[in-house]
């Protein structure tokens, strides 16, 4: 039997705990992820689930007599019973509020305003169907979005970073240990990153045969679902090549044979590792900076946008659906210099 794919395993460990949290939310719900499956990923289906547990949760607290029977139990149409005002003094509760095991949780606005598009989607989608009588959930406004700057690296910053995994230089005594075993597999994450703009999930999700090297390209895994090749320069390449050296020495464990990086326990490597090793070797560089993969992304999305100032380049090569949105995303940037084409973008100076 072949063994399931990187992304297919994903999937199914994302379907495993959707199951597990809609077996705490009311049974009406189950209706709901079974509509929006068609247009959604598993990952949205999961944080819709997380929100819903947050709202019925605060209805539970704050209002135990909404419902006479067991949380499971509820009606659909108890939905029509949750007031514009209760509602609103959820947007509210997001702020600060205990969960279940009195863990404490708070929202800043970028939370509440997913949470508060999650409730809505969530009337809508019953509204529509005629089950319920009053989608409420439509009255809400939306949390106000305040603009941040873009956080990204300057040139000068991307050189150090890169010199910084070289070196090895301000890092921990426990951290030097394993330096020199993972700085090859580190740069060539780093700088794959940096030169493509990919996301973290697409980067830990290449398996070795995605990698063609007389075109210089990879096909990765959308986060929409769909597979799509990209195109690397001369830098990525080398840094690839140096470590797929190191990585055919290393024999991995059951599972991740394909995989491209690997942990030091000789499996794929995890999201969270990635996270962890950009913050290790940013942080020293930019202490004003928090700098995670999403921000090399943001670095990626600039450096290519000033080079070609071509905004509909940008939104295909990032996999933004919406073009608009990336427009806005960099339009502070219109007046600066175009630098390099894209998959040819120099990191380092030589």
């Amino acid at each position: 039997m072949q063994q399931p794919t990187y992304d297919e395993q994903i999937t199914m460990k994302n379907e495993m705990k959707l199951r597990e949290l809609c077996a705490g939310l009311p049974a009406f719900c189950k209706e709901f992820f079974r509509g929006i499956e068609p247009t959604t990923s598993s990952r949205t289906r999961i944080a819709y689930a997380y929100d819903l547990k947050i709202f019925f949760h605060f209805l539970q607290e704050k209002y135990p007599d909404i419902e006479e029977s067991d949380l499971k139990n509820w009606p659909v149409t108890v939905l029509d019973k949750v007031t514009l005002t209760q509602l609103e003094e959820y947007l509210d509760y997001l702020r600060l509020y205990e969960d279940a095991e009195n863990k404490v949780h708070t929202n800043e606005e970028r939370g509440r305003m997913r949470k508060t598009a999650s409730i809505r989607t969530f009337y809508k989608f019953f509204y529509r169907k005629q089950v319920i009588k009053n989608n409420t959930a439509s009255l809400l406004n939306l949390p106000k979005k305040h603009e941040h700057a873009i956080v990204r690296l300057e040139i000068d910053e991307i050189a150090k970073l890169l010199d910084a995994v070289e070196e090895g230089d301000n890092l921990t005594k426990s951290q030097k240990k394993y330096h020199n075993k993972t700085k090859i597999r580190d740069l060539a994450i780093l700088t794959l990153l940096l030169g493509t703009g990919i996301r973290v999930s697409e980067c830990v999700g290449i398996d070795i045969s995605n990698l063609d090297f007389e075109t210089n390209g990879m096909k990765i895994h959308r986060k929409g679902g769909a597979d799509v090749i990209l195109y690397f320069g001369e830098e990525v390449r080398e840094a690839l090549l140096d470590y797929l050296e190191e990585r055919e020495k290393i024999i991995p464990k059951e599972g991740s044979e394909n995989a491209l990086f690997l942990s030091m326990q000789k499996r794929r490597i995890s999201v969270r590792a990635v996270e962890n090793l950009v913050k290790k070797y940013a942080r020293p560089v930019t202490p004003l900076k928090t700098i995670t993969p999403h921000k090399l992304r943001s670095t990626y999305g600039t450096q290519l946008y000033q080079e070609t100032g071509d905004i509909y380049l940008v939104a295909d090569v990032l996999g933004h659906k919406d073009v608009n949105t990336t427009r806005k995303h960099y339009a502070a940037m219109e007046d600066q210099r175009r630098r390099m084409a894209a998959g040819k973008i120099q990191l380092r100076e030589k």
